[in-house]
């Protein structure tokens, strides 16, 4: 037998429960709006171009044109299309943008963890220092929103083997971080059940555009056929899915990415009577509020 992590059992997608979300919806939608923050002339972060000796002023001025311009031109798109978000927060925004912050708050949006920062990665510190980092973000979004956040995602999708345990342990109710089904799935851990909510690495910019250098019209064109394609497969099988749609201000934020994701995202908002138009959170409510035995 190959090594396994143990956390869940495989269940075979034809078999699976036949449950609905509210008004008998078979697809739920959410977007997830990464806000992170980066260190200046060290730590991890994505690239428009590849890096020189730091300080890599191109990259990180780059990145940061999201909080300073693109977030705010985001949520004027997610204003004037009445959509919720889930906001991926690194902790380290409150004191590097909390205007920003403070829009989503407005807006009524999730607040989930997201790590401190993004030049940082949780899979290479010993359990001590990555149960420090858990405690201090979620401890930030606690001060800042009077609730504690339910929700995590590692900066760069990065896990030890113990951090659904962590997480678990630390009050938190559904992590993003494992991309391996279409449906929220039941983790186990040490200290109880952790509910693994798809998020995409798919029908997401960072993989998409600075990865595979896919333009603007090529993400916004797979945002909506992906949509498209679930909303078939729903339809056909009745199995309920979970679409997750990431996005990162830098990236998307930029004008002619924004354009390009206007036109799919006011596609998908014009659905919104066929498909439950959501946060990942109010996911974990349905799930967790289904009869044992109603999911995997």
């Amino acid at each position: 037998m190959l090594p396994s992590h143990g956390r869940y059992d495989y269940h075979p997608w034809p078999d699976r429960p036949r449950y609905a979300w509210p008004g008998g919806a078979k697809l739920a939608v959410y977007l997830g709006v990464n806000l992170e923050h980066f260190a200046f002339g060290e730590g991890l972060g994505a690239e428009l171009a590849p890096g020189g000796p730091q300080p890599d002023v191109l990259n990180h001025a780059w990145r940061d044109y999201g909080n300073r311009v693109g977030a705010w031109r985001l949520i004027e798109l997610l204003d004037a299309l009445a959509l919720p978000a889930t906001v991926l927060l690194n902790s380290a925004m409150y004191d590097h943008a909390p205007h920003l912050v403070a829009a989503h708050r407005a807006r009524g949006d999730e607040i989930a963890g997201h790590g401190r920062t993004n030049s940082e990665r949780q899979s290479v510190l010993d359990e001590g220092l990555e149960r420090a980092l858990v405690a201090a973000s979620t401890a930030a979004i606690l001060a800042h929103e009077g609730v504690a956040p339910r929700g995590w995602l590692s900066p760069w999708i990065a896990e030890s083997r113990v951090t659904p345990d962590l997480l678990a342990e630390a009050g938190y109710r559904y992590t993003l971080n494992w991309c391996m089904d279409d449906q929220p799935v039941w983790m186990r851990t040490r200290s109880g059940r952790l509910l693994a909510i798809p998020y995409p690495q798919e029908v997401n910019d960072i993989p998409s555009v600075v990865a595979r250098k896919d333009g603007a019209e090529q993400f916004a064109a797979m945002a909506l056929a992906d949509f498209e394609e679930r909303l078939e497969q729903v339809a056909r099988d009745g199995i309920p899915q979970v679409m997750g749609i990431a996005l990162h201000p830098y990236i998307v934020g930029q004008p002619y990415r924004l354009r390009a994701l206007r036109g799919a995202l006011s596609a998908i908002a014009a659905r919104r009577g066929e498909v439950w138009i959501t946060t990942a959170g109010a996911i974990f409510d349905h799930v967790a509020a289904l009869p044992e035995g109603s999911t995997t």
